[in-house]
Protein backbone atom coordinates (compact mmCIF):
# COMPACT_ATOMS: atom_id res chain seq x y z
CA UNK A 1 0.00 0.00 0.00
CA UNK A 2 1.12 3.50 -1.09
CA UNK A 3 2.20 5.62 2.17
CA UNK A 4 0.61 8.92 0.73
CA UNK A 5 -2.89 6.94 1.31
CA UNK A 6 -2.23 5.61 4.89
CA UNK A 7 -0.56 8.84 5.93
CA UNK A 8 -4.26 10.31 4.55
CA UNK A 9 -6.36 8.36 6.29
CA UNK A 10 -4.01 9.36 9.59
CA UNK A 11 -4.19 13.21 9.34
CA UNK A 12 -7.79 12.21 8.73
CA UNK A 13 -8.37 11.23 11.88
CA UNK A 14 -6.66 14.31 13.39
CA UNK A 15 -4.02 17.01 12.25
CA UNK A 16 -0.57 16.15 12.70
CA UNK A 17 3.46 17.18 12.47
CA UNK A 18 5.77 15.05 10.84
CA UNK A 19 7.46 14.15 13.48
CA UNK A 20 4.18 13.18 14.95
CA UNK A 21 3.78 10.41 11.74
CA UNK A 22 7.36 9.47 12.12
CA UNK A 23 6.60 8.38 15.73
CA UNK A 24 3.26 6.76 15.08
CA UNK A 25 4.60 4.41 12.32
CA UNK A 26 7.88 3.78 14.23
CA UNK A 27 5.46 2.23 16.67
CA UNK A 28 4.04 0.53 14.39
CA UNK A 29 7.31 -1.56 12.81
CA UNK A 30 6.13 -5.02 14.69
CA UNK A 31 2.95 -4.55 13.26
CA UNK A 32 2.89 -3.10 9.95
CA UNK A 33 6.43 -2.74 9.56
CA UNK A 34 7.74 0.71 8.91
CA UNK A 35 8.83 2.66 6.04
CA UNK A 36 12.03 4.48 5.74
CA UNK A 37 11.77 7.94 7.60
CA UNK A 38 12.79 9.81 5.03
CA UNK A 39 10.36 9.21 2.94
CA UNK A 40 7.54 10.51 5.58
CA UNK A 41 8.59 14.50 4.53
CA UNK A 42 8.85 13.48 0.78
CA UNK A 43 5.35 12.29 1.08
CA UNK A 44 3.98 15.09 3.06
CA UNK A 45 5.72 17.58 0.71
CA UNK A 46 3.99 15.29 -2.49
CA UNK A 47 0.18 15.82 -0.79
CA UNK A 48 0.83 19.00 0.09
CA UNK A 49 1.97 19.98 -3.89
CA UNK A 50 -1.08 18.51 -4.72
CA UNK A 51 -3.45 20.16 -2.71
CA UNK A 52 -4.46 16.74 -0.64
CA UNK A 53 -3.23 18.44 2.89
CA UNK A 54 -3.10 21.63 4.28
CA UNK A 55 0.16 22.97 6.06
CA UNK A 56 -0.06 25.22 9.17
CA UNK A 57 2.98 26.64 11.22
CA UNK A 58 2.24 26.30 14.87
CA UNK A 59 4.48 28.52 16.91
CA UNK A 60 5.56 27.02 20.54
CA UNK A 61 6.64 29.32 23.28
CA UNK A 62 9.60 27.35 24.53
CA UNK A 63 9.99 24.79 21.82
CA UNK A 64 10.95 25.30 17.95
CA UNK A 65 7.52 25.86 15.77
CA UNK A 66 5.91 22.97 14.31
CA UNK A 67 4.77 22.29 10.57
CA UNK A 68 1.25 20.41 11.27
CA UNK A 69 -0.66 19.11 8.64
CA UNK A 70 -4.13 18.62 8.18
CA UNK A 71 -6.27 16.57 5.25
CA UNK A 72 -8.37 19.05 2.77
CA UNK A 73 -11.24 17.58 0.90
CA UNK A 74 -9.63 17.14 -2.05
CA UNK A 75 -7.23 14.93 0.27
CA UNK A 76 -10.47 13.17 1.50
CA UNK A 77 -11.83 12.47 -1.70
CA UNK A 78 -8.86 10.71 -2.48
CA UNK A 79 -8.77 8.91 0.46
CA UNK A 80 -12.51 7.99 0.31
CA UNK A 81 -12.00 6.83 -3.50
CA UNK A 82 -9.05 4.47 -2.58
CA UNK A 83 -9.95 3.11 0.75
CA UNK A 84 -13.33 1.85 -1.29
CA UNK A 85 -11.38 -0.29 -3.76
CA UNK A 86 -11.15 -3.92 -3.14
CA UNK A 87 -8.07 -4.94 -1.27
CA UNK A 88 -5.40 -6.47 -3.33
CA UNK A 89 -5.88 -10.17 -4.40
CA UNK A 90 -2.53 -10.73 -3.50
CA UNK A 91 -3.81 -10.96 0.28
CA UNK A 92 -0.59 -9.21 2.20
CA UNK A 93 -1.51 -9.28 5.65
CA UNK A 94 0.09 -5.49 5.60
CA UNK A 95 -1.80 -4.12 3.46
CA UNK A 96 -4.71 -5.09 5.01
CA UNK A 97 -3.73 -4.37 8.65
CA UNK A 98 -3.05 -0.67 6.89
CA UNK A 99 -6.52 -1.03 5.49
CA UNK A 100 -7.85 -1.69 8.66
CA UNK A 101 -6.30 0.64 10.82
CA UNK A 102 -8.35 3.31 9.34
CA UNK A 103 -11.17 1.83 9.21
CA UNK A 104 -13.01 4.98 10.65
CA UNK A 105 -12.83 6.16 6.82
CA UNK A 106 -15.42 3.18 5.98
CA UNK A 107 -18.10 2.96 6.20
CA UNK A 108 -19.78 0.26 7.75
CA UNK A 109 -21.01 -1.36 4.74
CA UNK A 110 -17.46 -1.30 3.29
CA UNK A 111 -15.30 -2.40 6.34
CA UNK A 112 -17.70 -5.52 6.38
CA UNK A 113 -17.29 -5.84 2.59
CA UNK A 114 -12.98 -5.59 3.70
CA UNK A 115 -13.23 -8.25 6.39
CA UNK A 116 -15.48 -10.57 4.10
CA UNK A 117 -12.93 -10.27 1.13
CA UNK A 118 -10.23 -10.81 3.62
CA UNK A 119 -11.54 -13.75 5.00
CA UNK A 120 -12.36 -15.00 1.21
CA UNK A 121 -8.55 -14.90 1.00
CA UNK A 122 -7.50 -16.28 4.10
CA UNK A 123 -9.59 -19.52 3.60
CA UNK A 124 -8.34 -19.73 0.16
CA UNK A 125 -4.66 -19.88 1.54
CA UNK A 126 -5.79 -22.48 4.27
CA UNK A 127 -6.87 -24.73 1.90
CA UNK A 128 -4.08 -24.54 -0.37
CA UNK A 129 -1.46 -25.19 2.69
CA UNK A 130 -3.51 -27.78 3.69
CA UNK A 131 -3.59 -29.67 0.61
CA UNK A 132 0.24 -29.19 0.19
CA UNK A 133 0.62 -30.72 3.46
CA UNK A 134 -1.69 -34.06 2.32
CA UNK A 135 -0.10 -33.64 -1.14
CA UNK A 136 3.38 -33.38 0.66
CA UNK A 137 3.70 -31.30 -2.15
CA UNK A 138 7.18 -29.61 -0.84
CA UNK A 139 10.35 -30.22 0.22
CA UNK A 140 10.54 -32.41 3.38
CA UNK A 141 12.65 -31.40 6.50
CA UNK A 142 12.21 -29.70 10.04
CA UNK A 143 12.45 -26.34 8.94
CA UNK A 144 9.61 -26.89 5.95
CA UNK A 145 7.14 -28.67 8.86
CA UNK A 146 7.61 -26.44 11.10
CA UNK A 147 6.33 -23.31 8.29
CA UNK A 148 3.96 -24.87 7.36
CA UNK A 149 2.33 -26.07 10.51
CA UNK A 150 3.17 -21.79 11.22
CA UNK A 151 1.23 -20.67 8.35
CA UNK A 152 -1.46 -22.91 9.09
CA UNK A 153 -2.24 -22.13 12.54
CA UNK A 154 -1.67 -18.40 11.70
CA UNK A 155 -4.57 -18.74 8.77
CA UNK A 156 -6.55 -21.19 11.72
CA UNK A 157 -6.77 -18.09 13.86
CA UNK A 158 -7.24 -15.41 11.79
CA UNK A 159 -10.02 -16.93 10.46
CA UNK A 160 -11.69 -17.08 13.80
CA UNK A 161 -10.82 -13.61 14.45
CA UNK A 162 -12.72 -12.43 11.16
CA UNK A 163 -15.78 -14.47 11.83
CA UNK A 164 -15.89 -12.85 15.28
CA UNK A 165 -15.50 -9.51 14.19
CA UNK A 166 -18.34 -9.93 11.35
CA UNK A 167 -20.54 -11.48 13.69
CA UNK A 168 -19.61 -8.45 16.28
CA UNK A 169 -20.30 -6.00 13.48
CA UNK A 170 -23.48 -7.27 12.41
CA UNK A 171 -24.76 -7.24 15.93
CA UNK A 172 -23.81 -3.20 16.24
CA UNK A 173 -24.64 -2.20 12.75
CA UNK A 174 -27.45 -0.65 14.03
CA UNK A 175 -25.70 1.26 16.88
CA UNK A 176 -24.19 4.60 15.40
CA UNK A 177 -20.45 5.26 16.98
CA UNK A 178 -18.80 8.80 17.13
CA UNK A 179 -15.82 9.17 14.88
CA UNK A 180 -12.85 8.34 16.65
CA UNK A 181 -14.23 4.87 18.17
CA UNK A 182 -13.22 1.56 18.07
CA UNK A 183 -15.43 -1.12 16.32
CA UNK A 184 -16.30 -2.19 19.92
CA UNK A 185 -17.26 1.37 21.06
CA UNK A 186 -14.30 2.09 22.85
CA UNK A 187 -11.99 5.14 22.42
CA UNK A 188 -9.22 4.28 20.06
CA UNK A 189 -5.68 4.10 21.48
CA UNK A 190 -4.27 6.39 18.73
CA UNK A 191 -6.66 9.13 19.22
CA UNK A 192 -6.74 8.87 22.50
CA UNK A 193 -2.87 9.53 22.85
CA UNK A 194 -1.63 11.48 20.54
CA UNK A 195 -3.70 14.49 20.45
CA UNK A 196 -2.08 17.72 19.52
CA UNK A 197 -1.20 20.31 22.27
Amino acid sequence: MSLRYFILGLLAQQPMSGYDIKGYLGSLHWLVGSPSYGSVYPTLHALLKKGLVNMEVVQNEDRPARKVYSVTDAGRQVLQKWISKPLDSSGSMKAFLMRLMLANSLSHTRLVACLRQRRSQVAAHRAALEQAIEAHDRPAGLGQDLAFDFALTAAIAELGWLDRTLERLSQERSKARPLGEGVYGQQSQFDASRQLP
